[in-house]
């Protein structure tokens, strides 16, 4: 069994804060134990960071490049070994995972590709000065990253951080370490300075408060449940940190009576239903014009029946468990919540308990019909496979039941007619709106939320902007001697 130690320093070294053990989903087995990390050990990644920075910022940008160049090279040669290793971490269906590696792959090479275009501007200014402004990178920045996404979430926030010229703390959730750990592998071996990259373990409630109350820490990126956002935003104030936050959500999916309805149903179920539901920008909340609602509610559940459903490490499977058995079960408690307030059952609802798949965190893909908003499955964000569906008539009715929730992230609307797409889009009040197509995680694109689904972008170059501060310099070329006062 494989034990995976905390890098700091370019070293990898025991953790003192205990061992954890890696449990695969699909049948509850150990398949890993790695070093948890003390704060003893946080002080010591801060210090080693603080130290890398000065390091990487003063590293020349063209060598910076290749450096980040070599390192993306590395990643395409183990791709079926990350891919591996997050399939058993986290359940993911293998093509799945490789499909995700190579996708946090071509964000790397996005972020690589704007290292030296990252500029300043000339403002017009008053007479006899002259003002120019420079993006200078933040300093020491806490990556904390979910269990959902654990690989390609980090190259979402590791990129920008490293072209930006910063140095980085990676906190993986304590679930899903390991493929963090072997991107601190291959950082080192691609020549990346000791101290720039660094990864530590443990638990959120000890050493994540610890690392993002750390006074050592300029910024704080988080990808996780709105709950935890708003205690970093806390924990943050003390010292008035830098943060970016990508939030919960509950995201809405809109199909007209206009709509290829064969296409809608398809992406609808991959909207749900990928990663097992464990998505933040899942479109868990289904609404069907109602002159449609039937015959589409019909193709939906005859496909949704279909999907193959097993050990995630076959080719073949399309849906894999859910993260943990302790999930499972509160997947399952939403769901028998939203029954008892009235939700009807179409499909699922239920653990799956074949010989096969018994041992693991298996539950059937669910839909819930719903009459009424005022149900916890419409409310809550479940974060499993678990989709709600309900009927409405007019444009202005889905509208106002798309915005009825406290998150903004995403939405969906399917229809044919572009001017429609255009009206809708501009009312939902979310952090992205895709149009005939479930697909929001495109590098180039910006990705984050409104209302309690966070805020900054992430993926595009407004993640600059999270990652650098704005320096303005004001020079003053006037010969006349600057006096006001007549001294």
């Amino acid at each position: 069994m494989n034990e995976y130690k905390i890098f700091i320093n370019g070293n990898f070294i025991e953790g003192n804060g205990g061992m954890g053990e890696v449990i695969n989903p699909h049948d509850n087995k150990v398949i890993a134990k790695y070093y948890i990390a003390s704060k003893e050990d946080v002080d010591l990644a801060v210090k080693s960071a603080r130290q890398g920075f000065e390091k990487w910022r003063n590293t020349p940008i063209n060598k910076r490049i290749r450096i980040l160049q070599n390192l993306s090279k590395l990643l395409q040669e183990n791709v079926d070994k990350i891919a591996e290793i997050e399939s058993l971490n986290v359940g993911k269906p293998i093509n799945a995972s490789k499909g995700e590696i190579l996708a946090g792959i071509n964000v790397l090479d996005f972020y690589i590709g704007a290292i030296n275009k990252i500029m300043g501007e000339t403002i017009p200014t008053l007479p006899g000065l002259f003002n120019y402004t420079i993006r200078e990178p933040i300093g020491v920045c806490a990556l904390i990253v979910p269990w959902n996404y654990p690989f390609m979430l980090t190259m979402w926030k590791i990129s920008p951080a490293l072209a930006c010229g910063n140095s980085v703390i990676i906190k993986p959730a304590s679930w899903t370490p390991l493929t963090a750990i072997e991107l601190a592998k291959l950082c080192k071996e691609a020549g990346i300075p000791d101290g720039v990259v660094n990864v530590i373990t443990g638990p959120g409630n000890t050493i994540g408060s610890y690392l993002v109350s750390h006074e050592g820490v300029d910024k704080i990126s988080f990808t996780g449940e709105t709950k935890t956002g708003s205690e970093i935003m806390k924990l943050a104030s003390n010292t008035v940190k830098r943060i970016s936050l990508e939030l919960g959500g509950k995201s809405a999916n809109i199909v007209f009576e206009d709509a290829d309805i064969d296409e809608a149903v398809n992406g609808s179920i991959w909207g749900i239903f990928y990663n097992s539901g464990q998505s933040c920008e899942a479109r868990s909340r289904l609404f069907v014009q109602k002159n449609i609602y039937d015959k589409f509610l019909s193709a939906f559940l005859e496909k949704t029946k279909k999907i193959k459903i097993g050990n995630p490490i076959l080719k073949e499977t399309q849906m894999g468990p859910i993260i943990t058995r302790t999930h499972l079960n509160n997947v399952h408690s939403i769901v028998e919540r939203g029954i008892e307030e009235g939700a009807k059952v179409v499909y699922g609802a239920k653990k799956i308990e074949t010989e096969d798949l018994k041992d693991g965190n298996y539950y059937l893909p669910t839909i819930l019909e719903l009459e009424s908003t005022n149900n916890t499955c419409f409310k809550e964000e479940i974060f499993g496979p678990v989709v709600v569906i309900m009927p409405f008539e007019t444009e202005e009715e889905v509208i106002e039941l798309a915005n009825d929730s406290k998150y903004g992230l995403a939405g969906t609307i399917w229809t044919r007619d572009v001017k429609r797409a255009i009206r809708v889009s501009s009312s939902i009040r979310a952090g992205s709106i895709t149009v005939n197509h479930p697909l929001t995680a495109i590098p180039g694109l910006p990705f984050g939320g409104y209302k309690q689904s966070g805020f900054g972008r992430e993926l595009s170059l407004d993640a600059i902007d999270l990652f650098t501060e704005k320096k303005s310099v004001i020079y003053k070329y006037d010969e006349n001697p600057f006096n006001p006062w007549n001294l």
